[in-house]
């Protein structure tokens, strides 16, 4: 790969705890990638309108609200609706195994939950960029 993976970070809807985004917005850097942080308090529609202005590979949501099971799947439709099939929607914070599994089915990626090695989450996106790469 020529260019330096672009990785979008957002905090969805009113959770207002963003220490882990961006403590995993650092680690990503570290890593080699390039990071946008939206901060606090986005709309799935505002992640998805950043994600395609800046021409991203990876969004990584950090919800620790509960709304999981509303924001992936909605940030999974409308990239479909704008025709985007190209990005990995992946993330994590405060999530059940379960609700894990059945955001999996809908096309969510790997979901990190707290503990999670930083460099693990930064292995996974860079062998799933690998493994799909773009036009």
């Amino acid at each position: 790969m020529d260019r330096r993976i672009r990785v979008l970070v957002a905090k969805a809807g009113l959770d207002g705890h963003d220490r882990g985004a961006k403590v995993i917005a650092a680690a990503l850097r570290d890593a080699g990638m390039e990071v946008i942080y939206t901060g606090l308090r986005q709309t799935p529609e505002m992640i998805v309108e950043a994600a395609i202005q800046e021409d991203v590979d990876v969004i990584g949501i950090s919800i620790l609200s509960g709304a999981h099971m509303t924001i992936f799947p909605k940030i999974v439709n409308l990239l479909k609706e704008r025709g985007v099939t190209d990005v990995l929607v992946t993330g994590g914070g405060i999530i059940p195994e379960e609700d894990i599994q059945k955001l999996k089915q809908m096309g969510v990626g790997e979901l990190f939950t707290p503990g999670s090695s930083t460099t693990a989450i930064a292995e996974y996106i860079k062998e799933w960029v690998k493994a799909h790469p773009r036009n």
